[in-house]
């Protein structure tokens, strides 16, 4: 067999050193990324030792980030897109503004010319898909008002990066560079009379024109019935490989057929496909390899790092990571409180898109490419790159930590933002319930609605917490008390009034995650009976150890239902013979009723 395996090595060293480093990250209380990120610095070709190979990498981890934004559509409605399209677009595009004229501030001082500067400034004002979503799904926060605008202002984000890989060719030779117009037709060129760069615009344009309408139109109704065909083949693994299959492949397609980037097409995919009933099946189906494989994304980052320019360039790499994470996000911070949303909003978008990442690096690359930027812009938007994600997760947990007071202090000044917005002060500090010696259900999936169910018949008071907006709503026009929120957000517990509840009903499936809102639940109240399922031993006695009560692990309760169930029909059927009856197979049939 042969020896040469460059892809086997690259994962294998990618994953293998991401995980020892990230768990001596953990154990220093640093977040697991900047492990992931010296373990790319380690691999990387700047280090002596083993050197991974480096378009195997960008590419393995281009799946991560086709994954997620997958993972993110399949929770994401064209509803909730369109519901802050009034904040996504003009903030969007006003941070890409600000940050730009900020990096052509700083290409100047470096000596470089105008369009290197305005080259080098737009590759600094976008945001990373994978960062970005991966700090809104561990703290739970897609599905809500600060996730969709973050979310949403990402969608315009990439549109206008994909809008420049188009059109920055053509226009090089303007900018100071060599311009490159192989891509237009020059005959469509001449019939139209408008000249390359625009007709470049007009085809762009019509290509993502048509890939969306496409996608809401045809893949609104193929996508999802063949999810559901594939389904009730009754087979996991097929189920699996289509969920695969349409993410990658929708993805894949965008991007050779319509010039939009994997990230944007696999994002519509999984946006169509939530319209299905099994969008949460596939969102649990494709939740291990998109893990696996944003980790592979973090590496790549370290790979493409030099600890050289550290010392030579040590105020270059300042100045770009202030314009990063200060400027970009002081910028967002005042468009989004200039809309009139609250702080504690602002600073989460501030904090979201604090950072860049792989859009950029297509962009400095290409920018070199062309001749409109120097070799060394390269390595100052890597660097930027590598401290911004780093310090990002900091960031996040600074807004986490200060939001309550933030938000306290907001209420006392009782100002104009609460009153120009009062919905939205609404939704970010519901009133809690005045429900007492109440359960509390987190999840309402087919075993929270059955336990929903049977607490409503015995006439229990209860709350229902639900991360899908749309059950919790319906649920409340049942009469049923809902929260629309994961119950992981701040507050959430609380609103429920975990302080006051006599029972709490962990119903969800992943048992991590449940822990967690089990520890949380027995720190409000000691007194509390807490409830929850498993799927093994192991995984019961983590919940256990967290304060559960009572652990439901359902292999084993399914096999003692299905053992009295025999039990109770041999015992029946040994009744009816002593009886002199018939023996049947079922017990306590109702009589046939007359036809």
């Amino acid at each position: 067999m042969p020896h040469a395996t460059p892809l086997i090595a690259t994962l294998v060293a990618g994953i293998c050193l991401a995980f020892l480093a990230g768990l001596v990250a953990h154990r220093f209380r640093l977040p697991p990324i900047a492990g992931y990120l010296l373990a790319g610095v380690v691999i990387g070709p700047f280090t002596p030792g083993f050197v991974a190979d480096q378009k195997l990498a960008n590419e393995l981890a281009e799946i991560g980030v086709i994954l997620l934004m997958f993972g993110v559509g399949l929770h994401f409605s064209l509803k909730d897109l369109l519901s802050v399209r009034a904040i996504a677009i003009p903030g969007a595009l006003g941070q890409i503004v600000v940050a730009t004229f900020f990096g052509l501030l700083l290409a100047l001082a470096m000596g470089w010319s105008a369009g290197s500067g305005f080259v080098f400034g737009l590759s600094l004002s976008v945001a990373s898909t994978v960062v970005l979503l991966r700090a809104l799904q561990e703290r739970r926060m897609v599905e809500t008002e600060k996730g969709r605008i973050a979310v949403g202002w990402l969608i315009v984000e990439d549109l206008v990066m994909v809008l420049t890989l188009v059109l920055l060719p053509p226009l090089a030779g303007v900018l100071g560079g060599t311009a490159q117009t192989a891509d237009v037709d020059p005959h469509l060129t001449r019939a139209l009379g408008i000249g390359a760069v625009w007709t470049a615009v007009g085809v762009t344009a019509l290509k993502v024109s048509a890939f969306i309408a496409l996608m809401l139109v045809v893949g609104r109704k193929v996508i999802p019935m063949i999810l559901h065909y594939v389904a009730h083949t009754g087979s996991r693994e097929l189920f699996r490989l289509s969920v695969l299959a349409i993410a990658l492949g929708v993805a894949y397609g965008s991007a050779k057929l319509f010039g939009v980037s994997f990230a944007l097409g696999a994002f519509f995919a999984g946006m169509v496909l939530a319209e299905s009933q099994l969008s949460q099946q596939a969102a649990r189906e494709t939740l291990p390899l998109r893990d696996a494989f944003a980790v592979l994304f973090f590496v790549s980052v370290g790979m493409l790092f030099d600890p050289v320019n550290l010392v030579e360039r040590p105020l270059a790499i300042l100045a770009t990571f202030v314009t990063i994470v200060f400027i970009k996000s002081a910028a967002a911070y005042l468009i989004v409180k200039a809309f009139g949303y609250p702080r504690t909003i602002a600073l989460t978008i501030a904090a979201s898109l604090a950072q860049i990442g792989e859009f950029s690096f297509i962009l400095v690359v290409l920018g070199v490419g062309l001749d409109l930027l120097p070799a060394v812009a390269q390595d100052l938007v890597v660097a930027g790159a590598l401290f911004s994600i780093l310090v990002n997760p900091l960031l996040f947990m600074a807004v986490d930590h200060y939001g309550s007071k933030l938000d306290a202090a907001e209420e006392t000044e009782g100002g104009e933002d609460a009153a120009a917005q009062p919905e939205e002060t609404d939704e970010d500090e519901p009133e809690p319930t005045t429900l007492s010696d109440h359960a509390v259900v987190v999840g309402y999936g087919g075993v929270g609605r059955r336990i929903v169910e049977r607490l409503r018949g015995a006439g229990v008071p209860l709350i229902v917490i639900e991360e899908r907006a749309g059950v919790a709503e319906a649920l409340r026009e049942q009469g049923i008390e809902a929260i629309g929120e994961p119950a992981g957000n701040r507050g959430v517990l609380a609103q429920a009034n975990i302080a006051g509840a006599r029972w709490f009903v962990a119903a969800i499936p992943d048992a991590f995650a449940a822990g967690t809102l089990i520890e949380q639940a027995r720190s409000a109240n000691g007194a509390l009976a807490i409830v929850a399922r498993a799927a093994s031993q192991a995984e019961a006695d983590h919940l256990r150890q967290f304060g559960a009560n009572h652990v439901i692990i359902a292999k084993d309760e399914l096999a003692a239902a299905m053992s009295e169930q025999l039990l109770a029909l041999d015992a029946e059927k040994a009744r009816r013979a002593t009886d002199g009856g018939s023996a049947q197979g079922e017990l306590d049939l109702p009589a046939p009723s007359p036809t």
